[in-house]
């Protein structure tokens, strides 16, 4: 009998097929059909919607948003929130009904009554990162199956009582790194796991600079729009003056909602680097930060701008992640050979390596849209997803112990080794670290 854990290694090879089947967005029988609520309908939010409504994944009865509506989003003229999202939805209904006349979608502006709707089956949660484990456990508790975006928690003491109420409630968990139903990326790390490039020595990850730029020193409080509720967006935060630029999408550039690139693209290439190591539920063994660089004391924007952080892991493999041009990368270093792969296409040192690499799907196929259906396959079928909520967990620990010791180089500089415990899921060197794993509205 396999162990949950090698369960999990193989889950997202024996699972739902890669390209989303005919069925998956025909017209099933009405009983069939997943009842689904999106809470968070920003940038992210937004375009998971239009791909779970093109693929015909299930019938949208909710979205949920403390945005009514405006623009701003990841560019100005994104007109995004649950007044939109729910136009989309009923845009979408009239379309495809007979009559013309479209089923309705509630809007909420609480996601509270979203949850105490016992007519809603599964969720897809897209909010800042400092409220997924909140909504995730409510709705866990509520007896919902979650669709979580990446990263998955907040803090590394977030991921154990999600763990917790995921298996509790028996309930399908599926976090959102997209790059586990990407064909090409399955193909790169399944042949990196299985030895195709010799022993692995080595594993380079890239992270994408900070792609916006935020108020420096001095900046002004700003009013609140009529159209947002603010107090609700913070939430379990620290309270804080109200500027556009602290919302929104740009909310990832600050450590009281995210953990900066980091957490945003290291989410998926770090995924992706212990996938490839056969590693799902593991971490490093030690870290050190080599480089990073930051805004000016008082900026509204306080992640590291540009980062090099290098983690040692028990079987001696080396990982060196860090800032670049490229958005999401992976390169796999073995004693025979390499192989790379990222937004910017797949390419490996000798290209008989590539043999029967599939390309990157697009249309209904995209990893997104695979991977929602995937979620809403696993909600029929009971099986775990591809990205079940141990492996969320664990991709996200690793880029949580980068932070803390990203935050703590202007002090420590360049030298100070970490060493991580990943059964205990704590430093044992440095409690300065060990503080920065809980993060609520009192600890930062």
């Amino acid at each position: 009998m396999k162990t949950r854990r090698q369960f999990l290694q193989t889950s997202a090879v024996i699972g739902a097929p890669l390209f989303i089947s005919a069925s998956a967005f025909s017209a099933d029988a009405t009983s069939n059909r997943i009842n689904v609520a999106f809470i968070g309908t920003g940038n992210q939010g937004m375009g998971l919607l239009k791909r779970f409504l093109d693929t015909d994944l299930g019938n949208v009865l909710a979205v949920c948003d403390v945005n009514q509506g405006s623009y701003g989003y990841k560019e100005p003229d994104h007109f995004y929130g649950r007044e939109p999202a729910k136009q989309l939805v009923e845009a979408v209904s009239s379309k495809k009904s007979k009559s013309g006349k479209a089923a309705v979608c509630d809007a909420y502006s609480d996601y509270r009554e979203v949850l105490s709707r016992n007519d809603i089956d599964a969720v897809v949660i897209v909010v800042p990162d400092h409220w997924h484990r909140a909504i995730s456990v409510m709705a866990l508790e509520a007896g919902k199956d979650v669709y979580c975006e990446k990263p998955l928690t907040f803090s590394v003491a977030d991921g154990r009582s999600m763990i917790e109420a995921v298996r509790k409630n028996n309930r399908v968990f599926q976090t959102g790194s997209h790059e586990r139903s990407n064909p090409e990326s399955m193909f790169v790390c399944e042949a990196a796991k299985a030895g195709k490039i010799g022993q692995l020595k080595k594993i380079i990850t890239k992270v994408g600079y900070n792609n916006k730029l935020g108020p420096g020193p001095g900046w002004s409080e700003m009013p609140i729009p009529k159209t947002f509720d603010y107090q609700t967006w913070l939430g379990p935060a620290h309270q804080q003056p109200y500027h556009e630029d602290r919302c929104l999408y740009r909310f990832r550039f600050n450590y009281d909602y995210s953990g900066g690139q980091i957490t945003n693209f290291g989410a998926h290439c770090n995924d992706m680097a212990h996938w490839g190591m056969g590693l799902d539920i593991g971490g490093p063994t030690e870290i050190e930060c080599l480089q990073a660089k930051f805004l000016p004391a008082g900026s509204l924007f306080d992640t590291a701008t540009e980062t090099r952080f290098r983690c040692v892991y028990e079987n001696g493999v080396e990982l060196i992640c860090e800032s670049g041009p490229e958005q999401v990368q992976t390169r796999f270093e073995g004693t025979d050979g390499w192989l790379q792969t990222g937004y910017r296409g797949t390419t490996a040192s000798d290209p008989s390596l590539l043999v029967g690499c599939p390309k990157k799907p697009s249309g209904v196929n995209d990893p997104h849209s695979a991977h929602l259906a995937n979620f809403i396959d696993c909600v029929k079928t009971r099986r775990e997803p591809r990205a079940p909520v141990e492996v969320g967990h664990s991709s996200a620990v690793l880029c949580h112990i980068a932070n803390a010791v990203i935050r703590m180089f202007p002090e420590t500089g360049p030298g100070t080794i970490a060493k991580w415990n990943a059964k205990t899921e704590a430093f044992t060197n440095n409690d300065a670290a060990n503080r920065m794993l809980v993060r609520d509205g009192s600890t930062r």
